[in-house]
């Protein structure tokens, strides 16, 4: 289903081919856009977050693309909701936004030829750092946000892609895991941003707003200011 705004965004629900799965995703392109941002939400959430939708509306505004996509399929989240597994298998995860980045590369005419970032938050920030491993050349820039970089350990020093880790700054154990990974990082540019008052959701009126920010210059400085 396509659907063109006044503000000329088109706007689709996709389905995206792996293997022998398919996942369904929200793929916004505002008109002109260059680049696209790709969200890996966290454990137990899925595409219809609506602090994953919120930041994505304000990273429209700024001009660049979203996608907003399911890491499971819906079988995959009916027996998740009883394990619990699968959203720690965090290679699994990985492998699916790999996946679905190559769909965004190579198979869908829209976004062949825009910059691409990921924004990922709690496990999904594990599972972006690692994608955006093997897409060295392709990704951008990433974003964490209340993240678990942590779980990425291997794969943190051979991360290319300019990171921005944020978090909330009343999740105390949470900061420790991000500086954790800071130090791994090896990329030049990355940087550690405490929201002062915030918890793990970002639930503190005006905290989630901060995050669209510091994420909407982050990716506007390394999707649209870059060739």
């Amino acid at each position: 289903m396509r659907e063109l705004s006044s503000k000329g965004k088109s706007s689709n629900e996709v389905k995206i081919p792996i293997n022998s799965i398919t996942l369904e995703g929200n793929l916004t392109i505002p008109e002109g856009a260059k680049g696209i941002v790709v969200f890996a939400h966290g454990s137990g959430s899925s595409r219809f977050s609506s602090r994953n939708r919120y930041v994505a509306q304000e990273l429209q505004k700024e001009g660049l693309g979203t996608l907003l996509f399911d890491l499971l399929t819906a079988e995959e989240e009916r027996i998740d909701m009883i394990t619990a597994h699968l959203r720690f298998d965090i290679d699994l995860l990985a492998n699916r936004l790999v996946s679905v980045t190559n769909w965004l590369l190579f198979s869908n005419p829209e976004t062949k030829n825009l910059n691409i970032g990921y924004f990922g938050a709690s496990t999904g920030a594990a599972a972006a750092l690692i994608a955006a491993k093997e897409h060295t050349n392709d990704i951008k820039a990433v974003v964490s946000r209340g993240g678990r970089p942590d779980l990425a350990e291997k794969a943190l020093p051979n991360v290319k892609a300019p990171t921005l880790l944020i978090v909330g700054g009343e999740d105390y154990q949470v900061i420790e895991m991000n500086e954790w990974a800071l130090d791994r990082l090896k990329v030049e540019q990355k940087e550690l941003k405490i929201v002062p008052g915030a918890t793990h959701l970002f639930e503190e009126p005006g905290t989630l707003e901060q995050v669209a920010n510091l994420a909407g210059e982050w990716f506007k400085k390394y999707l649209l200011e870059k060739e």
